[in-house]
């Protein structure tokens, strides 16, 4: 039943420990940033707040650690001010979180769009990272006029937070893939 202008192509499940097709996630590398604009797009379109609620979420939590931590525990802060010391680290923090649950649940979440056309199935937690990053740069934008308004002028390993950034998205991801797999399996 095949001819030369529709050829057959045969899907196979693959077994036991292969590794990733990189060559699959670069073919579908579209996809990957139709999903993650999807996704970007629901999180700002469709919410009251929109991006106003990637600012008010790291910026209660700094507020409450300040009072907490700063005010009342008396924790040192090596000299910077507190509310920028508590900043640093939620932002981070909030990319990973976000990123290792989002992908977590991510192929359950879009369990419609996965029966029904076949692509790498590893795209969908990749594409639920993506978004976050978002989030990320613009509580940067607020980090910046926090710094700038305590007259705390950047240094140079400020080089150092791309690379960080990478680990924290890919511990995030492959956290985020291992429970995915878990949550198909045991749901």
């Amino acid at each position: 039943m095949t001819s030369p202008d529709h050829p057959t192509v045969i899907i196979r499940p693959r077994h036991g420990w292969v590794a990733l097709s990189l060559v699959d996630l670069w073919r579908y590398r579209e996809l990957l940033f139709i999903l993650a604009w999807r996704d970007i797009k629901v999180r700002y379109k469709q919410t009251f707040l929109g991006v106003l609620w990637a600012v008010i979420q790291p910026f209660v939590a700094m507020v409450v650690f300040s009072i907490f931590f700063g005010k009342l525990a008396k924790m040192p802060s090596d000299g910077i001010p507190y509310p920028v010391f508590v900043y640093c680290g939620l932002l981070p923090w909030q990319l990973f979180a976000r990123a290792m649950t989002e992908s977590a649940g991510s192929v359950t979440g879009n369990q419609a769009l996965i029966t029904k056309v076949f692509f790498p199935r590893i795209l969908i937690p990749f594409s639920t990272v993506l978004p976050g990053l978002v989030d990320f740069f613009i509580a940067l934008a607020i980090l910046g006029g926090l710094m700038a308004y305590f007259g705390i002028a950047p240094s140079l390993q400020i080089i150092l937070v791309l690379p960080f950034l990478v680990l924290a998205l890919v511990i995030a991801l492959g956290v985020g893939l291992w429970f995915s797999a878990l949550n198909v399996k045991y749901r």
